[in-house]
This record gives C-alpha cells, structure tokens and sequence, in this order.
C-alpha cells in the first residue's frame, strides 16, 4: 500500500495523468531528447535537415582564400598499373618422368607415411591451385607424374 493505494491503484492513477498531459500539449521537436542542445547537425526550425548542410559549418569558419571547391567529377581515381608479366619458375619447366622422380627421391626405404609426406610437400610448391594461371598446365603435368609415381611405390610396398 501506497498512502492508502494499492500499488497496482497507484499506476493506473499514474497512467491517466501522463494521458491527460499528453492530450494538453503534444510537443514535436526535431530534437533528440539527452543529448546536448550544441551539436552540428541541430537545425533550425523550419529548415529541414537535408538543406542545414551541417559538413559546411566547418568551411565557413576558414577565411576565403584557403577553401577551395573540389567538384565530385574533379576526383578521379590515377589508374591501375599494369602488373608486371609473371616469370615462370624454374621448377614448373621440368616436366620429365626423370625430372620428377629425381625430385621426389622415392627409394626402397620410404614407407607409406614418408610417401605421404613427400606427396604433400610436393604438392605445397607444385599444385596448380597455388600458381599463376600461366603456369597451370605445366604445374598440373608434374603433379601427374608424381601422383603415379608416388602411387606405383605404395603398391610395391603393399606386395
């Protein structure tokens, strides 16, 4: 109880004062309640926000001869430079079975483990996705080979 009311009899007692103020005087402000009444983009009444310009506020504080008008059409963008033609690297020009195999070093001690390990680390400097575009069929064609190559001794291992 609440001087003699109920808590419940206390907010709608409440409710209807806010309503009968709030039939007196509705007040539209362009204004957002809490904030501070100085900021920039405050307008005056009867200038709507699109027209108040509140960027220009800042030009108009310099002295004339130091602002300069920059048209949107004035700021152009320099163009790209053209990229520097790619040089393929030495590795990607051997594309021989005796090239490839002399590169992985397959010899009768690898197990499957040490196969996969030279396949992934092969493949890391090799692959087609990981080279210039230029470059992928060569790329492609010794990963090929070593794939067969690396395949051909886990099947021997397997005898």
């Amino acid at each position: 109880m609440l001087f003699g009311q109920s808590v419940f009899q206390s907010v709608l007692n409440r409710l209807k004062a806010d309503e009968d103020l709030d039939d007196e005087a509705i007040v539209v402000s362009p204004r957002i309640h809490g904030l501070p009444t100085g900021l920039a983009f405050d307008v005056m009444e009867g200038i709507s926000v699109a027209s108040a310009q509140p960027g220009q506020a800042y030009l108009d504080n310099l002295e004339p001869e130091t602002v300069a008008v920059i048209e949107p059409a004035a700021i152009v963008p320099p163009p790209p430079e053209p990229e520097p033609e790619p040089s393929m690297p030495a590795h990607l020009a051997r594309t021989s079975p005796q090239d490839v195999a002399a590169e992985l070093a397959i010899s009768a001690r690898d197990t499957v483990q040490s196969l996969g390990e030279k396949r992934r680390s092969f493949a890391k400097s090799n692959h087609p996705d990981g080279v210039h575009p230029k470059f992928r069929e060569p790329a492609s064609a010794r990963m090929t080979i070593a794939n067969l190559l690396i395949d051909e001794a886990i099947r021997r291992l397997s005898r």
